[in-house]
């Protein structure tokens, strides 16, 4: 009888450990859905940022783009959870949504469909990169440093990403950027919503910092910074940018151009993401090293493809689920919950599209903190580490690239070293990466 009775519970037990890597001695059923549901609470920020962002250009609908996000979240997210197996989410990331919006179409000029095609063709790019193992060489030839420097300068970046979307920081003449206005409008709300988040993190609310944009947003309606149009309704189509591609421009060198730019900027972002999730949910080892990070590059290079095909920036691993592994996350089943999440989301767009920028820049603000924390392992003692180490994290938001963080920090590191006689301390594949790096800053 002790054995019949035991056998359902063995067999959902064997069912989740195939599916998700579920074991039974290192989480339960329910903490695995709770860390999801407490990744997702964390990460959802971008259901309202992403829009919000894309809607600086013309002829993307944000209620689309909406959709977009969601979908390329659920279809990451569920390869992280079935192929993966590990807890974390996948969503279109901070960094590769301001790249394509600032850089690529306002600031290059490119229409946004040039722009889609070139992110679907880097997603196959990343995905070769990933099958033939050259994605996981070029980890290991990144000076480790410069590894634990990524979060670092991308949490700088996406802060004053934040600080800019609210009007904090804007445009001077003469200093480049100067202090916004703080007693009114999107100053003010975001001011007030920094004081309200600021305070369900340091009181570990769960859900704190969505708890933080909904407060904020409410704030915002008698402030005339929000305007409701409902909560609930069905998913808006993504048809007016689904696999608006521009096929006859693949050839061309403007193409090429953008596709490696994009190839950079979403490579070691996205690269960047990666390790920096794996080092906060403690899936790397001293040197930025992870098991199994194969699989993980594989569900953000497929996430890619779909950013391409269904209208939005690439998609990266975020940084924000590790929050999920300090509920007590260790399994993909934790990410199948956050997917499923998200696949909820779809059908609250109204609600998530009346969020003003001033309510979801605390957010930015205090995940660039949570990113940055990590400056205290550092090795500051070493100046020949601390030098490239800081070059990186400090060209990300002046520079405003998390790319050019990557490259000048690289070849920071190698001619600093090679000038200090410190051979020993570098592999042939740094000295080829600040090569290429340097030649990318000569002729692209």
């Amino acid at each position: 009888m002790t054995k019949l009775r035991n056998y359902p519970y063995e067999s959902k037990a064997a069912m989740l450990k195939r599916l998700f890597g579920f074991e039974p001695v290192k989480s339960t059923v329910r903490t695995e859905i709770f860390a999801g549901l407490t990744s997702f609470l964390t990460m959802s920020y971008i259901l309202a940022v992403n829009p919000g962002i894309f809607e600086n250009i013309d002829g993307m609908p944000t209620g689309a783009v909406f959709t977009a996000t969601a979908i390329v979240a659920i279809i990451g997210t569920l390869l992280v959870a079935f192929i993966a197996k590990m807890p974390f989410g996948i969503a279109p990331g901070m960094g590769p949504n301001a790249f394509f919006v600032f850089t690529i179409c306002i600031g290059m000029g490119y229409p946004w469909q040039f722009a889609l095609t070139a992110v679907f063709i880097e997603g196959l790019i990343l995905l070769l990169l990933t099958l033939t193992n050259l994605r996981e060489a070029l980890i290991k030839a990144i000076p480790s440093v410069i590894k634990q420097s990524l979060g670092i300068g991308i949490g700088l970046f996406i802060a004053f990403v934040g600080m800019q979307s609210a009007g904090l920081v804007v445009n001077d003449d003469s200093t480049l950027v100067r202090l916004g206005t703080l007693t009114e409008g999107s100053g003010l709300l975001t001011l007030i919503g920094l004081a309200i988040t600021a305070v369900m993190v340091i009181k570990n609310v769960k859900g704190g910092m969505l708890i933080g944009i909904l407060l904020t947003t409410l704030i915002g309606l008698p402030m005339g910074l929000t305007h409701f149009s409902g909560v609930i309704s069905v998913p808006e189509s993504v048809t007016p940018i689904f696999g608006q591609f521009q096929w006859d421009k693949v050839l061309t060198m403007d193409m090429l151009v953008v596709v490696l730019s994009f190839l950079f900027i979403d490579l070691f972002s996205l690269t960047g993401s990666a390790l920096g999730v794996c080092m906060k949910g403690g899936y790397a080892d001293k040197d930025g090293n992870v098991k199994g990070i194969r699989n993980l590059f594989l569900a953000d290079s497929i996430g890619t493809i779909s950013s391409g095909l269904f209208g939005t920036s690439a998609a990266c691993t975020f940084i924000e689920s590790s929050s999920g592994v300090a509920q007590g996350g260790r399994s993909g089943l934790t990410a199948f919950t956050i997917a499923v999440c998200f696949a909820a989301a779809l059908f609250f767009s109204p609600l998530f599209l009346a969020i003003p920028s001033a309510a979801t820049a605390p957010v930015l603000i205090i995940v660039g903190l949570m990113m940055f924390s990590s400056v205290k392992s550092l090795p500051l003692d070493d100046m020949s580490e601390a030098i490239p180490g800081f070059i990186t994290i400090l060209a990300m938001p002046m520079t405003y690239s998390i790319a050019d963080g990557i490259l000048l920090g690289v070849i920071s590191y190698v001619v600093i070293n090679m000038l200090c006689g410190n051979f020993k301390k570098m592999n042939p594949g740094m000295y080829i990466l600040a090569a290429l790096f340097i030649l990318k800053y000569i002729f692209v």
